[in-house]
């Protein structure tokens, strides 16, 4: 199951991406990872998640601070 903090950095990874207009493919790509694996995190069916090396990852494909992906306060 899915925790609060999860879905809040499942669903700020995907308004970042869709803003910076990179499809899951090419987040995918850039990570390291299958579009696979982007489509059933983003979907919040599965339990499938980002951990912190992933997170890392998607700052720097986002040139972004890993800060901005989580929340300002704790869940």
């Amino acid at each position: 199951m899915l925790s609060e903090i999860d879905i809040y950095v499942i669903n700020k990874v995907k308004e970042i991406r869709i803003s910076k207009n990179f499809s899951q493919a090419e987040l995918a790509h850039m990570i390291g990872v299958s579009s696979g694996f982007i489509g059933k995190v983003e979907s919040l069916k599965y339990n499938s998640k980002y951990n912190l090396k992933l997170i890392n990852k998607i700052s720097k494909a986002f040139d972004i601070s890993p800060k901005e992906l989580l929340p300002k306060k704790h869940l």
